[in-house]
């Protein structure tokens, strides 16, 4: 099954989101609480997908996914936005993400978006 490395700055969301990812056979390789982290844990872990947010501290992720796609153009990333976030969704799809979920999650919405990448 797919490796993922989860970004997000918010504990309860990363653990929130890991356990849809686990239950459901995903294997979570890593997590990340900002950009720089992710780009980092990206580089060490080589993961199939990234659950990226958008706003985070130190590094936002549309910078975390340009310097991503920079360093792998075949990265898969999602991006996880609050609601009212539409700007930014459409930043962070040109900027090289694939898809985009909405928080707070929702179990089945994850999976399908997952899913089109494997």
């Amino acid at each position: 099954m797919a490796t993922i490395l989860i970004v997000d700055d918010t504990a309860f969301m990363r653990m929130t989101l890991k356990n849809i990812l686990e239950k459901n056979g995903y294997e979570v390789v890593g997590e990340a609480e900002d950009g720089v982290q992710a780009i980092e844990k990206y580089k060490e872990f080589s993961p199939a997908l990234v659950t990226m947010d958008i706003t985070m501290p130190n590094l936002d992720g549309i910078s975390a996914i340009k310097e991503i796609v920079k360093h792998d153009a075949d990265a898969k990333i999602v991006v996880c936005s609050a609601m009212g976030q539409k700007s930014l969704v459409i930043e962070a799809l040109n900027a090289g993400a694939k898809d985009f979920i909405v928080k707070p999650f929702q179990p089945d919405r994850v999976l399908d978006s997952l899913k089109k990448f494997q």
